[in-house]
């Protein structure tokens, strides 16, 4: 089993800023990929970012500029800092990670989702 803790999401007027975190931990032998993609009202849920274990991301265009992701490989932690948040910018955020299990099943895993609000 795994699991993925998200936090750090709440309630920031535009052009501000917040750091979402997504710890992970259970049955982890390695973690490849991680990521963070959102789901806003009505809409579909959509890639926002994602690392690479070396450390290559990628952006949807949306947020390039503005957001940064990261992770700590030691600790199967990854962050997204979030600057210059828009109104649009309001969704449900989620991470994602594929993780090799300790009987070396490739998964893929979704945390609960945390919600980030931008508004006046």
């Amino acid at each position: 089993q795994v699991q993925l803790v998200e936090s750090g999401g709440g309630l920031v007027q535009p052009g501000g800023s917040l750091r979402l975190s997504c710890a992970a931990s259970g049955t982890i032998f390695s973690i490849n990929d991680m990521g963070w993609y959102r789901q806003a009202p009505g809409k579909e849920r959509e890639l926002v970012a994602t690392i690479t274990r070396g450390g290559t991301t990628k952006y949807a265009d949306s947020v390039k500029g503005r957001f940064t992701i990261s992770r700590d490989n030691a600790n199967n932690k990854v962050h997204l800092q979030m600057n210059s948040l828009k109104t649009e910018d309001t969704a449900v955020y989620y991470c994602n990670a594929d993780v090799i299990t300790l009987r070396f099943y490739a998964t893929n895993n979704w945390g609960q989702g945390t919600q980030v609000t931008v508004s006046t």
